[in-house]
């Protein structure tokens, strides 16, 4: 929701909410609660849902932050600071060590009120590593806290680098490690399973991808990643198609066409020797059945089908066409797509098909006539 322009309503949060539950996402965070009454209103009746799902907020390293919490009846509080050498100087004008303590003293505050917590690193990756122990450490033996989370809030990461930064954390660290990855340079997923590789064990993720700026790692992304190549099986992947319509109309930003997992193209064919594949094996082109995310296949005619392709996306659709007919139609899906640059829909196809079919009877009559 910190997408710029996008701003959600509580029914529309609740339906979010509720579809993530029913995917076994282990972990909601619902909002930042002492941003408006509404917002903690709304985060409270998400956290009062009954969900297995387990509700987070979000909290400045500030007393008044984890007030607003408490009276959400969240899980957990994600308390954050950030603690590089730029924020610090322009954001905090103060120490790290003060930062570090204002930290602690919330903390300890939201303990003692009997959350659980989750201690962030803002702008970790340009945060000296040895700091991130020191603080980290700290944390984990003073309070006693659930997580650690590192924030790759300006995207600079790459797998690599992402995994060596979790790794050293994960040597010096027992707390459960937490990634938080930004899409500057287009790596936010590889980057968020860079992090899993290496020990990370909550990684975050937005619907479609969107969040500030360039967005976020996205969860059909990281979740199908994790299944296809892992072997991570407990979450109801046949729910993401229908999540990425609803964010997509609740925020008013659509997906591009050609998006991972979700896009329209995700299983979109044209190509006439990848079609012809296709009807014969799907896994020749595609590398997961579309059910998997709950999406369907679409085979496409276009400038680059061919004769076979073309018959088996006609025979699929309960047709058949003769031997010449199917030569006239070919011709006919050759010239409207060059001329008009763009597929033909189905309902064109078949009104082709009809047109070729009466201009062949027009033919075959004519040469009898001309016979006799």
């Amino acid at each position: 929701e910190q997408t710029p322009g996008v701003a959600f309503t509580k029914e529309q949060k609740l339906a979010i909410a509720s579809e993530l539950d029913s995917m076994g996402i282990e972990i909601i965070e619902a909002g930042f609660p002492v941003v408006s009454e509404k917002e903690k209103e709304i985060v409270k009746e998400i956290a009062n849902q009954g969900f297995k799902s387990r509700i987070c907020c979000l909290s400045r390293a500030v007393k008044g932050d984890v007030d607003a919490a408490l009276e959400c009846d969240v899980d957990i509080v994600s308390i954050f600071i950030a603690m590089s050498d730029l924020h610090l100087k322009y954001k905090y004008h103060k120490s790290f060590e003060e930062m570090l303590h204002c930290a602690k003293e919330t903390i300890e505050y939201a303990s003692d009120h009997g959350l659980k917590i989750r201690f962030a690193a803002e702008d970790s990756s340009r945060t000296p590593i040895d700091r991130l122990k020191q603080a980290f450490k700290e944390v984990e033996t003073e309070y006693k806290v659930q997580y650690v989370s590192l924030a790759d809030t300006v995207g600079i990461l790459n797998p690599t680098t992402t995994h060596y930064l979790v790794s050293e954390i994960f040597k010096e660290i027992n707390t459960s490690i937490c990634i938080h990855c930004h899409d500057d340079l287009g790596m936010a997923t590889a980057n968020t399973l860079a992090a899993a590789e290496a020990g990370a064990k909550q990684l975050h993720t937005t619907v479609n991808a969107i969040g500030e700026r360039a967005g976020n790692a996205a969860l059909e992304e990281v979740l199908v990643a994790l299944r296809v190549q892992y072997g991570i099986d407990r979450y109801d992947t046949t729910r993401l198609t229908a999540l990425s319509r609803m964010v997509s109309d609740y925020s008013g930003i659509i997906p591009s066409v050609n998006k991972a997992v979700v896009g329209q193209n995700a299983f979109t064919h044209e190509s006439g020797i990848h079609v012809a594949a296709i009807l014969e094996e799907p896994l020749t082109y595609e590398l997961f059945p579309p059910e998997m995310v709950g999406g369907k296949r679409n085979l496409v005619i276009g400038k680059h089908t061919g004769k076979k392709a073309l018959k088996g996306i006609i025979n699929s659709i309960g047709l058949c066409l003769e031997r010449e007919e199917l030569c006239a139609l070919i011709e006919k899906v050759k010239v409207c797509t060059e001329e008009k640059n763009k597929s033909i829909s189905r309902d064109q196809l078949e009104r082709m098909i009809t047109q070729v079919r009466q201009e062949t009877k027009t033919t075959e009559k004519g040469e009898e006539k001309f016979s006799i």
